[in-house]
């Protein structure tokens, strides 16, 4: 069926919401494509923050105990690992709702074409094949228009939610050997502090 043919026929109804399916697809396109190019670097800054978020803590947990630095470098740990995860979710539940309301927006414009030739053949008074098939055809075109973009948009949600679990494993396990580090790289300060303090000690009483 010639395209031109069914834009002849349609209404203003029907037109916007061939618009309003144009634009979920352009987006859901251009959501996926920027996160597909962006994926290696995404994970280089979130684990660059990590690290960044736990040097900013080294001068302070210093003065604390073992216990109260493993507690607040998991918390910073943690707060960041949540703001990377938020940061990585932008976009992907536009996906999602274009995924679940393309395929009822094509339904309403089928819906909407059908009546209409409903109508068109109750004014002319002829309800043969030749009468029907041609509008109900060009109205069935909107479920088809609905199910093209709602079929990548679940695709690409999918890609993006995998991406987003990979994404937090990685960072877990990324923050999980900071936080050995820190406490490692901790404890010997702490360890050669309390040895150069007994030394003094015992020169001091020496003298």
């Amino acid at each position: 069926m010639n395209f031109s043919v069914y834009w002849q026929h349609a209404d203003a109804i029907s037109k916007t919401l061939y618009f309003v399916l144009l634009a979920m697809s352009i987006a859901t396109w251009t959501i996926f494509v920027l996160r597909l190019m962006g994926t290696r670097q995404l994970k280089q800054v979130a684990q660059t923050q990590l690290t960044q978020a736990v040097s900013k803590l080294k001068a302070k947990l210093a003065p604390l105990s073992f216990d109260q630095r493993k507690a607040v470098a998991e918390q910073a740990l943690l707060r960041q690992i949540s703001t990377e995860k938020a940061s990585a979710e932008k976009g992907v539940s536009v996906l999602g709702t274009i995924a679940s309301l393309a395929p009822f927006v094509g339904l309403f414009g089928t819906v909407w074409g059908i009546f209409h030739a409903l109508v068109a053949v109750g004014k002319s008074g002829q309800a043969g094949l030749a009468q029907v098939a041609t509008p109900v055809g060009e109205a069935l075109i909107m479920t088809g228009l609905g199910l093209a973009v709602a079929i990548p948009a679940v695709l690409a949600y999918n890609i993006c939610m995998r991406f987003n679990r990979s994404l937090a494993i990685e960072l877990q396990d990324h923050a999980h050997g900071l936080l050995i580090d820190t406490m490692l790289q901790q404890d010997s300060s702490a360890q050669k502090a309390e040895k150069v303090s007994t030394e003094k000690g015992l020169v001091g009483g020496q003298v």
